[in-house]
């Protein structure tokens, strides 16, 4: 037997008390005072107690987990395409053939954790077990929501997940001129100033794959970065939030010579001049294959370690913090959320950043001694 009182919608302020008893399912819209609410729901659980309520038999037809995540997924919802994509992905992947075909209704909490512990079994990583709970999660609620079930049979399930550290594996300020040493050479520098620019603004692939010449300010030696490209589609940033990034003299210079050298290009073959910085020969968007190709080859003629595209973000970052530059604005030019999360990545990198502030403090003695001594205390 279940006699509950909710607020539907959520923060609506308006209440209803669900009676679901021996097959029987009913509600009742009672109205914005909770108390009232209440009161009502504790006479009811009396009066089916004693048999004194006939509660209507409703012939519900429950739909399946697939069902719901189909109606789910075709609602509007504030997501990025690559969440969308990464939701269905793992729909399909782990999450519809455990319950495809299940009633939504009868999917219970052990049921739930069985599957994740098996998910963990197979070693998946703590981030994809929460890219796989988050459409879980969305599909109850939204099932709750639609009176098809009472309670969300994943909420405040805990998941027991070893957690793994970070590991930022970025190039030293050596390494990093090794590297474009190499650059400069490979297929005639044709990957050199997108190397560059990685290295010298710490821009993720995406970002630096939607960059586009009206971007940039080659007068203030600034580029702004309003857009990615994941996947083939052009979206926003992954904050959602646009930034400008200052170029160095001669990050500015190179982009310059690379501007001239595709005007040139599309007059030699006659083809429209490509609005992407780094497009490729036939002036479309750089394919990510063939930059970590190249920067692979360039990392091996240089006798350094395989690192991933992405390390040249942090190496970015690295080489910036080690230098004593300033947290907040290395956490802006990152486009980070916070600066919190800058901190969180990258505080071992700054060993002895703030030993000069702290050897300050032995100032605090003599100061004083100094001002008794002006004061005639000594």
């Amino acid at each position: 037997m279940g006699v509950k009182v909710r607020e539907k919608p959520k923060g609506s302020g308006i209440y209803y008390v669900f009676i679901n008893y021996q097959g029987r399912r009913k509600s009742k819209k009672i109205g914005t005072n909770k108390k009232t609410a209440c009161e009502i729901a504790e006479k009811i659980k009396a009066k089916l107690l004693l048999g004194e309520l006939n509660v209507e038999k409703v012939n519900t037809k429950y739909p399946t987990f697939k069902e719901c995540a189909e109606l789910w997924l075709a609602l509007p919802h504030d997501w990025r395409e690559s969440t969308r994509e990464a939701y269905i992905n793992n729909l399909k992947k782990h999450i519809y053939p455990a319950f495809k075909n299940q009633k939504i209704n009868q999917i219970s909490r052990k049921d739930l954790k069985l599957f994740f512990d098996n998910l963990l079994i197979h070693k998946l990583a703590p981030g994809s077990l929460r890219i796989i709970r988050a459409p879980i999660s969305g599909i109850f609620e939204y099932a709750l929501d639609a009176e098809l079930i009472n309670i969300n049979p994943l909420h405040d399930l805990k998941i027991q997940t070893k957690k793994t550290k970070f590991k930022v594996k970025p190039l030293t300020e050596k390494e990093t001129e090794l590297l474009l040493d190499r650059a400069k050479i490979f297929m005639d520098g044709f990957y050199y100033p997108l190397m560059l620019c990685a290295l010298r603004t710490g821009m993720r692939l995406g970002e630096l794959k939607a960059l586009k010449w009206k971007d940039l300010n080659f007068k203030n030696r600034q580029l702004e970065v309003k857009r990615s490209c994941h996947r083939g589609r052009i979206g926003g940033t992954k904050t959602g939030k646009r930034r400008r990034v200052d170029m160095t003299p001669h990050l500015t210079e190179t982009l310059k010579m690379l501007l001239t050298s595709q005007k040139k290009l599309a007059l030699k073959n006659g083809h429209q001049f490509p609005p992407w910085v780094f497009a490729n020969k036939k002036g479309k968007i750089f394919c990510e294959a063939s930059f970590k190709n190249a920067l692979n080859r360039c990392l091996d003629a240089a006798n350094l370690r395989k690192i991933r595209i992405h390390d040249l973000r942090h190496t970015y970052s690295t080489i910036r913090l080690m230098r004593g530059h300033n947290v907040g604005d290395v956490s802006y030019q990152l486009g980070h959320a916070s600066i919190k999360m800058t901190l969180d990545t990258y505080t071992h990198w700054m060993p002895g950043k703030f030993k000069s502030e702290i050897d300050d403090l032995d100032n605090i003695k003599s100061d004083v001694t100094l001002q008794n001594a002006e004061n005639g205390c000594i």
